[in-house]
């Protein structure tokens, strides 16, 4: 009893704050600032702390994981809700269609990534170091050779290169937080919610602010100017593409609509009665 009375408390606070006109209107320039600022850390943190280290077990559990861990979990909250509302499968499936469309764009947006770094880059193998070089070791150009090939051979590559971390972790923060932003209307319009949904919907809270500390993490520990800025840009992007653009469209064959479109508006008549102006300013 006591267990269930914090998950109610902790869930209701966390979908008050996520569901907030200023959280959503405002998250997505607190994330610009973190990208613009978060290199000046690098000036104030430990080179020896243990989250300098990319071997260590947050980068290797879930950095490397970052979206499927999303997935998984937001893909949990969204079914669940979305189907404990209508009882619809096909209504499920649309919503949670949005999830395909971002990691489709994802895994694009990394190919043609790739694509570029591999036209403008080039494999340089180093020397062994000569003491009358100052600046280290002599790089020798390595014509014809491929990124993947490169490295696995132990040489450098040098080219234009866009952080594929800070963009992954700058989108899955913002799908999370629009995602998860219906479950504080969800509750104002007395919306049944157990405890398997509230368990859900704190763990993609938790991973929510596991993503904002590992961006930081990135951002203060192994700065990249302007790579990462540029990662981080491309995630706002995409965001701002599908969540403040195409969804926005409404609910078609090629258009799976917004977080709660079909849900929020389908309560009993009497909450749409009593909260018309809750509905419409989540809607939009």
């Amino acid at each position: 009893m006591f267990l269930n009375t914090v998950l109610v408390v902790l869930t209701d606070l966390a979908a008050r704050f996520l569901g907030s006109t200023v959280f959503r209107q405002h998250f997505h320039l607190l994330l610009s600032a973190v990208l613009m600022f978060g290199p000046a850390l690098s000036f104030w943190v430990s080179q020896h702390s243990v989250f300098a280290r990319r071997s260590h077990f947050l980068y290797r559990m879930f950095l490397r994981s970052g979206w499927g861990w999303t997935c998984v979990f937001v893909g949990s909250f969204v079914f669940l809700l979305s189907f404990s509302i209508r009882r619809s499968l096909s209504l499920s499936m649309r919503h949670l269609s949005r999830l395909g469309v971002a990691g489709g764009l994802w895994l694009g947006f990394c190919k043609l990534l790739d694509l570029l770094e591999n036209a403008t880059g080039s494999c340089y193998e180093p020397l062994a170091a000569n003491p009358e070089v100052a600046n280290g070791p002599l790089l020798v150009l390595r014509e014809g050779e491929s990124k993947s090939v490169c490295l696995k051979a132990g040489m450098l590559w040098r080219g234009y290169e866009v952080s594929e971390d800070v963009f992954l972790l700058c989108l899955c923060c913002l799908l999370l937080a629009e995602e998860t932003a219906v479950f504080g209307p969800y509750l104002n319009l007395g919306g049944i919610s157990d405890a398997p949904l509230r368990i859900i919907f704190l763990f993609c809270v938790l991973l929510l602010g596991l993503w904002i500390f590992l961006l930081l993490c990135l951002l203060a520990y192994f700065p990249q100017f302007p790579t990462q800025l540029l990662g981080g840009a491309l995630g706002c992007l995409s965001w701002r593409v599908l969540y403040q653009g195409w969804y926005r469209l409404g609910p078609s064959w090629c258009c799976p609509g917004r977080p709660g479109l079909g849900l929020l508006n389908t309560k009993t008549s009497s909450a749409e009665a009593e909260n018309p102006k809750l509905i419409h300013d989540h809607c939009n």
